[in-house]
């Protein structure tokens, strides 16, 4: 079964990459697509329900050195 976190950071990797590949050639983004893309993206990654967020932190502490 595949993580949800996982699922999220790849569709928002996705997005970033399709946004700047559409933006590259350009010299100006007005603010509204900037904002655009950035919610888009935060919309993904808010999905993730925080059981996914705290499965991926380490069972054991890091020791201090």
């Amino acid at each position: 079964m595949t993580n949800t976190t996982e699922v999220n950071i790849d569709e928002a990797l996705a997005l970033i990459d399709q946004g700047l590949g559409l933006t590259m050639s350009r010299d100006l983004m007005s603010t509204n697509e900037v904002a655009d893309l950035l919610l888009d993206v935060r919309t993904l990654l808010a999905t993730a329900s925080p059981a996914d967020v705290v499965d991926d932190v380490l069972a054991e502490p890091v020791a201090a050195q």
